[in-house]
This record gives structure tokens, sequence and C-alpha cells, in this order.
């Protein structure tokens, strides 16, 4: 085994699940940690897999609980390398899915290292880390993380912050190095000698700059320096994963990629989009879809609530059967964009029922989960997608699949999956996980018709 990884979300995990497929990897991503029995009987033969996670929403003392006993149990399968992944828009607070936290677990899981490598570029994906400063992608132009309207104003972890080593500090007592875009910009020996001078100081925590694909195969040589002396625990993007795979690459341990076989997907007649995602990006996928065909339903902030009708999810469930049975594409949403009233109306309950923000992921991703389940069972689908980092893995979680595999890739951070259940009805399922930031406006027609 060279890799396994913990993503702090459903849509990260299957990027993750991409970066290393596409290199050449076998690779599976699992619901839960994988029985050893099951992994040795099944998929021994696997280069590495993934855990989908949900500690993004989570606070620190939910993370102390549910990490720990994660991070011990990846280190039994003794992978080389053990990643956590974040999103790489660096989602975090102190209060909800600190990745200080995170650091300080893995620290104490992972003794033998001398520092832990911290890694949010990744250029694929048009983020960028520049003097510890991070960049991300806004139509045409690349702006500061604490710049982009959506993160900005994210509604459970806004980030004021592009310096991520303040923002981190934050979250952490750990001190906090940089390994920054002159020193990648060496080679060799010279390279080698910025690295070990930077950890001359001794700093808990190194981040890496990365604003070209050279930076990334330079960082996955050393640190996999670093994993031949002990188990490697690094925190980061998809960005890790696109280091290793292009250091494997560089090393001649991995096919290029011209050699590697493509992948593609047959189209289907039907897809079923189910949407808890309140990004400008998702927002203009749906109207896309809307003025293409596709059948809207607005899923009404009630549903997620205790006073909910007893006729307004079945009538809403009876809907958009009748449409899929029809022969149409649905889309479930939940909100149009990051103004839409619906997230004020839902904030507001939430808070008079005492819950945090954080807890609308489980809330709205559960319910949409249930009803994805019906109507794949009741219309036959055979594909559908998810979007929205924070709600689609509760909803995942809610069809009973405990693995995903890539079929193909669609766009960099969605690709299309096959669900492993243990019900043969759900088995073989079509999915993909959409982050709120992934796809351009006709990315739900690409999944229908299998495209790239």
């Amino acid at each position: 085994m060279r890799i396994c990884y913990y993503g702090d979300d459903f849509t990260g995990s299957t990027d993750a699940l991409e970066a290393l497929t596409t290199g050449g990897l076998r690779v599976i991503l699992f619901m839960d940690i994988p029985d050893m029995a099951l992994w040795k009987e099944k998929f021994a033969g696997y280069d590495g897999f993934g855990v989908a996670g949900v500690s993004r929403t989570m606070s620190p003392e939910d993370m102390e609980r549910a990490l720990r006993p994660v991070l011990t149990a990846l280190r039994t399968f003794k992978a080389p390398i053990t990643h956590y992944k974040i999103c790489s828009t660096f989602d975090s607070s102190p209060e909800t899915g600190s990745i200080g936290k995170v650091i300080e677990i893995g620290r104490e899981v992972f003794p033998e290292q001398r520092f832990t490598p911290l890694l949010a570029g990744s250029p694929i994906l048009k983020r960028y880390t520049v003097f510890g400063n991070h960049f991300t992608a806004e139509g045409t132009d690349t702006v500061r993380l604490d710049r982009h309207p959506n993160m900005r104003k994210h509604p459970v972890t806004p980030m004021n912050e592009a310096d991520l080593r303040v923002h981190l500090a934050e979250q952490t007592s750990c001190s906090i190095g940089l390994m920054n875009v002159l020193d990648l910009e060496q080679n060799g020996t010279m390279l080698e000698w910025r690295f070990n001078e930077r950890l001359d100081n001794e700093p808990d925590i190194l981040l890496f700059d990365v604003l070209t694909d050279d930076h990334l195969t330079k960082i996955g040589g050393l640190l996999e320096q670093e994993s031949d002396k002990a188990p490697l625990f690094v925190v980061g993007s998809s960005g890790v994963e696109y280091a290793f795979v292009s250091h494997w690459r560089r090393s001649g341990l991995l096919p290029e990629a011209s050699s590697t076989p493509r992948m593609q997907a047959e189209p289907t007649d039907r897809v079923l989009v189910v949407s808890g995602s309140c990004s400008p990006a998702t927002e203009a996928q749906i109207e896309w879809a809307l003025a293409h065909g596709y059948a809207g339903i607005r899923v009404p902030a009630s549903i997620f609530f205790e006073d909910a009708t007893d006729t307004t999810l079945p009538s809403l469930l009876q809907e958009a059967d009748r449409m899929l049975q029809a022969g149409k594409n649905v889309i479930l949403y939940t909100a149009l964009g990051p103004h839409d009233e619906s997230i004020e109306q839902t904030q507001n309950r939430l808070r008079t029922r005492g819950l945090s923000l954080a807890a609308s992921g489980e809330l709205i991703g559960g319910r949409l989960g249930e009803m994805a389940r019906e109507l794949v069972l009741s219309a036959g689908l055979k594909r559908v997608i998810f979007a929205g980092g924070d709600t689609s893995g509760f909803a995942v979680k809610r069809l009973n699949l405990y693995a995903l595999e890539m079929i193909a890739p669609i766009v960099s951070g969605g690709p299309l999956c096959r669900a492993y259940s243990n019900d043969e009805r759900i088995d073989g399922l079509q999915v993909v996980l959409k982050g709120g930031q992934v796809g351009p406006p006709d990315f739900f027609d690409r999944v229908r018709r299998g495209i790239s």
C-alpha cells in the first residue's frame, strides 16, 4: 500500500480519489474505516484507500472524540503516507472543522516525524499559495482567498484572512514555518539545503507554497524522503495526492499521463440532482439546467425540521417521482445562491432550537439523502449527483453505501463514481459528489452525458 487518507468531507474525498486514480493508482473510498478482514479479502491488491468523513462540520471536542480513533486505526494499515484531506479553500475555524486541532491529534498519533507537512495549493483546481497567502480562481481572475465572494460569505466558516499561517494560528499553538516559492524554485542539493534550513528552526508545522506543477513535484519528492524515515502524517488538499503522483511519475514509479488508459463513462437516460449547496457556482449550474429542460423542485426549509407538515414531504417526493418516471431530469434544491432567503430561514430555525449553524449540514444532508434513496428505488435511477460539500456526506450516508470507486473524470474535483452497497438495489449506483465551487454551468448535463 502506498497511501491512505481521511477526507474532512465527502466531496473532497472523491477529489483525492480522482487525483490518485487518474494518476494510475487503484484506490477505493470507504464510508468508514474498513474492517481489516474485508480489506484483505476484497481489496488487498489496491494501492491505497480513503475514508470519507464529515469532520469539516465538527467542533474541536467532537473532532477529538471522532478523529483520534480514526487516525489510530489508519495507522494500523501501515501505509507510508497517511493524509488528512482538507478543502483546497482551507474551510476551517477555531469552532468548526479546526485544522489546527487535527494537526495536534496527528502529532500525537504519529510522534516519530519531525514536523507536520501542510499543503493547501493545487494548481489543477486553480488554488495557489504564495508566501503563505492563499489564492483561488474567480471567473477568469485569481483573487486572494479572503476576497473571494463565496469564501468571504461562507455560512459556516467565512474566510477573513488569506495568510494561512495567521488563519491557522487562531486554531493551534503549534509553531508554523514556511517553505516558500523561492525555496521551491531551487533544484537538487540546493532545494534540500533550503528544506533543511527551514526545518532548522524546528517548526511543528511546515506550510508549503504552491504556484506551479513543478513545485508540487518537488514537494512530493521531499515528502517521499520523509516517509522513508517514519510513517508520515500529512495535512492538505488534493494537492498532496497530485504532488506524490507527479513525483512518482518523474521517478518512473508510475506511467506518464500519456500512457494511462482514458477512463470513460456511458450516457444515462435520466439523472437526479440533489443540492444542499448555496454557492454561486451551483446557482449557475441549477439555472443552466432549468433553462435546458431540467425540472426543478425547491425543497422548503421547513422540511428539515420537526415542524414539517405530514403532507409536504410525500407530495414533494410524488412530484419528483412522477417527473422521473416521465423521463425528466430532476433537481431537488434548497437554495439558489448565497443570497437565497431560505438560508436565513434555516439559520433562524437553528438558532431557535439552540443549534449551531454547522448543524445545518447534517439536518439538510440527512433529509436530502433519505429523499434521494426513495427516488432511486422508486424510479430505478442509475445516476445521482449530490451538490454541496457540507451536506453531501450526510446525504450519501443515508444511501447505505460502504465504498466508492472512480469510473471516469468529469471535471477536476467532481468524478463519476461506482457505489458499493450490501443492498443489491443500491449496489452499482453511479454517484457524483460535487463541492460548491466545482464545475462549469453545464456540469449536471456533462454528468448525465458522461463527458468531461
